[in-house]
């Protein structure tokens, strides 16, 4: 059988003609001047213990709602805090909603230190409670986002349902729902999700604790045609009034737990537990990488190579081989091989054979990979993986892609 295959060597003169500046979203393509649907391959994501991070502002997060709403497309938000990050660590279904998310903030500033801590050029902290704020108060009179509120406390979803119709200046919330202690089952009955569905909303936000409501979204992400959907726990309640969020210089010092302990005192043992986990982490995982990345500046400095990509097409897959450092300063280009890559429609196979080196920024570019792959119901695969790629990947959470 023949085999089609390219070798391209991506120079740094050229990468940097191609790639964006800092002020520049990557992940809205422009066509013609008008902003198109993106892709998850040009999303910037980092692959950060063990879960996807999307490197953005507030205002992209409103833009790419807008859009999503706009196109009517599902669109599925997750706003990562160190909870997040500890569920995904042992419930494999958890993980793979956040995988499977079209957008994740960082919610909680651990979320913004671990990442900066491994070189993710990460600014902002976008909440739950930021993004329901900066919708309700924007200035979009074109069209008011109608919001569909689904669990929290008895009273609550009604009670802050009746607040953003009172306040929201470009929000409209059409419905609550109470649905007690139900079941994951049971809340994917067929008259519970045609009730929701049934409201027309163009915002569905699930307050249901994190693993039920992330993994009830994910369950029932092609029945749900609602376009937008998130998880989030105390923003209902914030609006509901039943509690109140930390001061802002709280949030900014990575105090809002104690704030949250003061309000809901039930909370202490779960930021107890998540802060033994953040400890171990710090000391087996975050410190190891951050040594191998300063350990690699030292020793190779400004003499890399560049990154070649040879791409070779089978009858019944497709093997991408990276030769040099899989890192941030070639994604831009390297994009391009993956979606020719999909655009086969056959499995990928990645050949790390010749690969000295990969980043967060790579290995996130790999995740959306996976995601698209999936989505075809087509499987990715690595192949000669070695050592040193192992153990950045297992030390980086990603153990799992080598099972894949």
């Amino acid at each position: 059988m023949p085999v089609v295959s390219s070798h391209v060597a991506l120079s740094p003169a050229r990468f940097r003609e191609a790639s964006p500046t800092p002020d520049i979203d990557i992940a809205e393509p422009q066509k013609n001047g008008i902003a198109v649907w993106p892709d998850d391959l040009t999303r910037e994501v980092y692959g950060v213990l063990g879960f996807p991070l999307d490197v953005v502002d507030m205002a992209t997060v409103l833009r790419r709602i807008r859009n999503a709403d706009d196109h009517a497309a599902h669109f599925l938000i997750s706003t990562t805090n160190l909870n997040y990050l500890v569920i995904s660590r042992r419930d494999t279904e958890f993980r793979s909603s956040l995988l499977f998310s079209d957008l994740c903030t960082a919610d909680g500033m651990p979320i913004v230190w671990i990442p900066r801590l491994l070189g993710v050029p990460i600014n902002d902290r976008i909440a739950g409670s930021d993004i329901i704020d900066a919708l309700k108060s924007s200035h979009d009179s074109s069209h008011r986002l109608k919001v569909f509120l689904f669990g929290g406390p008895e009273g609550v979803s009604d009670a802050a349902c009746q607040h953003i119709n009172a306040t929201a200046d470009s929000m409209t919330c059409v419905g609550s729902y109470y649905p007690g202690y139900a079941t994951i089952d049971e809340l994917s009955a067929d008259d519970v999700i045609d009730m929701i569905n049934s409201s027309e909303a163009d915002l569905l936000v699930a307050c249901l604790g994190a693993r039920k409501g992330q993994t009830w979204l994910q369950r029932n992400h092609d029945r749900l045609q609602i376009p937008i959907r998130v998880h989030l726990g105390a923003a209902v309640k914030y609006e509901a009034g039943t509690i109140k969020r930390a001061p802002v210089f709280m949030q900014r010092w990575g105090f809002e737990w104690l704030w949250r302990i003061k309000e809901e005192p039930h909370l202490w043992s779960r930021y107890f537990k998540d802060g033994m986990v953040l400890l171990q982490l710090l000391l087996t995982r975050i410190l190891p990488l951050v040594f191998l990345a300063r350990w690699h500046r030292l020793t190779r400095g400004r003499n890399e190579q560049d990154l070649m990509v040879m791409c070779s097409e089978h009858e019944n897959s497709v093997t991408l081989s990276l030769c040099g450092p899989a890192t941030a300063r070639y994604v831009s280009n390297a994009i391009r091989y993956f979606q020719e890559a999909l655009n086969t429609k056959k499995p990928i196979i990645i050949n790390f054979t010749d690969t000295d080196l990969i980043d967060a920024r790579f290995i996130g570019l790999l995740l959306m990979l996976q995601k698209q792959l999936k989505k075809r119901d087509l499987p990715l695969a690595f192949k000669g993986v070695p050592s040193r790629i192992e153990r950045i990947l297992r030390l980086n959470g990603f153990g799992f892609l080598l099972r894949a």
